[in-house]
């Protein structure tokens, strides 16, 4: 257990108010370090995750975070799946483009999310939503 966390489970939260979005940030610093991430890959990844916590609560209308260890054998990280029922990114092809923000947020957008993580996976429908999932390895 780290700081209230059970690191052999995946923490779970609900993404409803700008403090779930604060929440967020210190459950993926706390894995971050936990996984013995570097201090600059761990700005990174919390910055990244803010960023889309953020993302999931203005555009997605809310959601949830999950985050959970990962061990590939050689390394451990962090994953993070972010999911809301929002309606969708209409343009994926114009939201990954860098420097393309719609205002609001850290104005890093998805390409600057993407740039600070290791594997970067998006889904999005108008019927189901956006689901993304972020990958930082140690080093």
């Amino acid at each position: 257990m780290t700081a209230g966390i059970d690191l052999g489970q995946p923490q779970a939260q609900a993404i409803r108010s700008d403090q779930d979005v604060v929440r967020v940030r210190q459950m993926v610093r706390t894995v971050a370090v936990a996984v013995k991430l570097s201090l600059v890959d761990q700005t990174k990844v919390v910055t990244a995750a803010s960023e889309l916590a953020r993302n999931t609560l203005v555009y997605g209308g809310g959601g949830a975070v999950e985050v959970a260890t990962v061990d590939n054998g050689r390394r451990k990280g962090l994953r993070i799946v972010f999911a809301d029922s929002g309606p969708g990114i209409p343009d994926l092809d114009l939201a990954l483009t860098d420097g393309y923000t719609t205002g609001g947020g850290l104005g890093l957008g998805l390409s600057g999310a993407r740039r600070l993580v290791d594997e970067f996976e998006i889904e999005t429908s108008a019927e189901s939503g956006t689901r993304i999932t972020v990958t930082k390895w140690s080093r």
